[in-house]
Parts: structure tokens; sequence; C-alpha cells
């Protein structure tokens, strides 16, 4: 006998009751295979299968849903008729699903690694923007939460839709602008006005907080003496919430923008918890929660790496600005040195150990794999080749790993900051493909620069440094570099690739 059957048999439960507890059950594997699956992502060898692993668990979660939808809808609330059940709109629910596949997987197959980070911001944005759809769904569906899902007094579970409805808000309109920046479709100029005037977006943002906070409040009374509130006071409260999100992100300079999109990500993951709360999921609950956890663990993770605060962050951002806001010895007339293919690839050729460090512009010339073949070249000569991975190079968390995963470089040559930095002052040669801010020594030598205190990669401690820069633009937080003028610093000029590709037919030769 199966499981039904058993229940059946017992007389204990009705038939709706048995699919009920099948429903749990599937929930129940759907969020183990979630914390499986996220253990899977701590390394790159295991990332790929922990993903699908998480993907076969939210494919259970919404089977289950579909399941409890189906059956709720034929048998009914009370387990034996359909009478007072909302009618179930089957062509909309596969409509939505196909739509939902058909927008999702190509700009994850076509998406370059360069525009990762966007496509992270833009995704993040699409959740927060449906919980809080869920949210308006919901006010509507219980005529003003006067009656929701048949539970008196429906406050705890209003609560969880209005929270709901006011993070998922300010997570997409944010997301919608993190993409935007990253993506460079917002002038820069404009980007910098909104930089400059960030202490009037702050005092913005406080009214919009009490404004959302009191149409929530009113709500969650209403509801408490019967609901019925008008529709306005709903989209008052989502209107208010993603101009927040709005004036959030706009002045937050590129310098932070990894921290913030592992913010809105969190916010994400607990808005999502908030409305399972409120439709009573608890795969919904679990996976928000998750999501939540994780991305604020993270975000602290990652201001920490700068030495800041998230409020700092988010209410005292820096970034976008002139290049000579640093001060330093290039705007004092410091003295570059260019050099070329031939003699980097004679000093690394000689050199007991090499340290690559990679940042943004590794990413843009999609240079990684030309590096893992120098790196091979360098060991085959005996020369010892390493990594540096600063916490928020590129643009988003673990951009360079996943980057230098994608060449097939050996997870153990990855080496995290703390782990690295003492090994420059023991090293020939560090080279330094696209980092500009997570190399820079005045984060360290000069208290005037916005990033003192930031913790960066020891960079100038080698005794022979080589930056390829296209040319002496600075890096994204708009503060110059002093470690380009350094007496041990030389600079290869070009596109990052077409570099290395020279360095390696140099080797070659040698």
């Amino acid at each position: 006998m199966n499981g039904s059957q058993v229940i059946l048999a017992a007389g204990a439960h009705t038939p709706s009751e048995g699919v009920a507890y099948l429903v749990t059950a599937l929930y129940i594997v759907s969020f183990s295979l979630f914390i499986y699956g996220l253990m899977g992502l701590t390394g790159p060898k295991t990332a790929v299968r922990g993903n699908w692993i998480a993907a076969v668990g939210m494919g259970l979660a919404v089977a289950a849903t579909l399941l409890y939808v189906w059956n709720e809808g034929a048998v009914g609330s009370d387990g034996h008729s359909t009478e007072g059940v909302p009618t179930i709109n089957w062509v909309l629910i596969v409509v939505g699903l196909v739509l939902g596949v058909a927008l999702g997987i190509p700009p994850a197959l076509k998406t370059k690694m360069t525009a990762m980070p966007q496509l992270v911001a833009l995704f993040n944005g699409v959740g927060g923007g449906t919980v809080a759809l869920i949210a308006w769904a919901e006010f509507i569906e219980t005529s003003g939460f006067s009656t929701f899902h048949n539970v008196e007094p429906a406050s705890p579970l209003v609560i969880g839709s209005l929270i709901a409805a006011i993070i998922g808000s300010v997570s997409f309109w944010g997301s919608l602008v993190a993409f935007a920046k990253l993506q460079e479709i917002m002038p820069k100029g404009l980007e910098k006005t909104f930089v400059a005037r960030a202490k009037l977006f702050q005092a913005a943002n406080i009214v919009l907080l009490i404004v959302a906070l009191g149409l929530a409040i009113y709500l969650g009374v209403d509801a408490s003496n019967g609901g019925g509130a008008s529709i306005w006071w709903m989209v008052g409260v989502l209107v208010a919430a993603g101009v927040m999100g709005l004036f959030v992100v706009f002045p937050i300079g590129g310098a932070d923008m990894p921290v913030v999109i592992s913010l809105l990500n969190a916010m994400t993951g607990l808005s999502a918890a908030a409305a399972g709360i409120a439709l009573d999921n608890t795969a919904l609950i679990v996976a928000g929660m998750i999501v939540g956890a994780s991305g604020s663990i993270l975000t602290n993770l990652m201001a920490k790496a700068m030495n800041r605060s998230i409020p700092a962050i988010v209410f005292g951002s820096f970034g976008g600005g002139d290049a000579a806001a640093a001060g330093g010895p290039g705007a004092e007339g410091g003295t570059v040195k260019a050099t070329s293919a031939a003699d980097a690839a004679i000093q690394m050729a000689y050199a007991n150990q090499v340290i690559v460090v990679p940042g943004y512009g590794l990413a843009v010339a999609q240079a990684q794999h030309a590096v893992k073949e120098m790196a091979k070249l360098l060991e085959a000569k005996g020369v010892e080749v390493k990594y540096a991975i600063h916490p928020v190079a590129g643009r988003m968390p673990g951009h360079m790993n996943v980057l230098l995963a994608e060449a097939d470089v050996e997870y153990d040559s990855m080496k995290e900051m703390d782990d690295i930095n003492g090994e420059f002052s023991r090293t020939d040669v560090a080279i330094v493909i696209g980092a500009n801010d997570v190399t820079n020594p005045a984060a360290r030598n000069d208290p005037s620069s916005p990033i003192h205190g930031m913790p960066i990669l020891n960079v100038d401690e080698a005794r022979s440094t080589i930056v390829l820069k296209r040319s002496m633009s600075s890096g994204y937080a708009g503060i110059e570099n002093p470690l380009f003028f350094a007496d041990g610093t030389s600079m290869l000029f070009g596109d990052a690739k077409k570099s290395v590709d020279s360095v390696i037919e140099e080797l070659k030769a040698l």
C-alpha cells in the first residue's frame, strides 16, 4: 500500500489532506536540495553541480505548488467541495511558466562574463518585482485584506504581505539602477550629479520610508478591523517604496557596486521570505531565508573587505568622481615608465615567483585563457605562478574566481587577499591585469584618500610590478593610483588580451 492508501484505510484523513502531506514532503525535499546545492557553490569545482541540484529543488517546489493549487481547485479548501474556491486559470499559469523560461534561458546562455554582474542585478530585480506583484495581487484578491486566506484576524499574514511589498519594490527599482550603472547606459554626467547630491537623496529617502511605513501600518490596522481599504493605499506603498529604491542606489558610486548587488540580493531574499509567510508557503519561506541570510553574510564580508560599514556605503558612498580627487604622485607630476612585451617576458621568465592580480580589465578583454596559457609557459620554465584575488575585484562577488575557473585555472592557485599578501615581499614579479582600486597603496598611506583604510593587495611590496592597462584612466572609484608611478612599476599599455598574447610569443622565443 502506498502512503495515501494507508491514510484512506485508516479513515483519519480526506484525500485532500493526503495530497497536502505529499506537498509538504516535496517542499522539505526541495529546500533540502536548496541547502545542499548552496554548499556546492563554495568552490568552482562543485559550483555547476550545486547549481543543478538547487535548480532541481526549485523545479520540485514549483511542481509541489502546482499540485497544491490543483488539489485546492479540484477538492476545495474544506476537502469536500469546490464551493467558494477561486477559479484557477491554468492557461495563465502555463503561459507564465513558458514566458519565464523563454525570457530567462537566452540571456543566461548568451551573456558574456563581462556582463554577468548586470545579469545578476537584473535577475535579482525580477525576483524583488515578482514579490511586490504578489503582494499587490493578494491585496486585490482579498478586497483590501478584508479576508486574507480566510484567516481572521489576518494581521500576521497581512504584515508579511506588506513587508514583501516594501522590500520587493525597493529591491526591484534599486536593481534596475544598479543594472543601468553597470551596463553604463546611465550618462556619466548624470551619475556624477547623483553622487554629488547624495545628502539630498538621503533626506528624501527618510521621508519616503516614513510614508511607506505609515501607509503600511494603516493598511495593517484597517485589515484587523475588517479591511476593505481603497486600492490607492496599496499603490501608495508600492510607489513610495519604489522611488526609495531608485533614490537609495542613484548616489552610490561604482566602487561600492559589488556590495550593493549583494545587499539587494539579500533584500530580495528577505522579501521572498515575507511573501512566503503571507502565502503560507514553506518552500518560499525557506528559500527566501537562505538567500536573505547568505546575502546578508556576504554583504557584511564585502563591506569589511572595503573597511566600510554598510550604512556608510548606503548613506555615504564614493566613486565616480574626478581622478584628481585622490591626489597622490600622479596628480603632482609623477613619472610613468612604459615597458614592452619582450621586457615583461624576460622579467617573468627569470623570476622564482610571479603573482597575477586580475581585475575588471581582464574581464573586459576576455584575457583569462591567455593568462592561463602564459602561466603554463612560466611553470614549464620553473616559475611558480599564483593568483591574488581581492574580495571586491570586478563588479560582483567572486567575479575573478569565476573568470579564472572558466579558463581551468587550478582553484588551489587562487589565493584570497589574507593568504597572499604576505607573499608579495618574496615575489619577483607581480603582474596586475586591469586592477586599479584594489592595488592602490593610498588606501594604506594616504589618510586623505577616499579609500583610506580599505584592505588592499600589497602589490607595491613586490620587487617588480608590471601593470597592464589601456590608458592612465582611473579605476571605478574615480581616484588615481600612486602604484602606477612607483619606482618598481612599469606599464604595458594596450588591450589586456593582446598584451598577454604578445608576452606569450616572447616567452615561446626564450
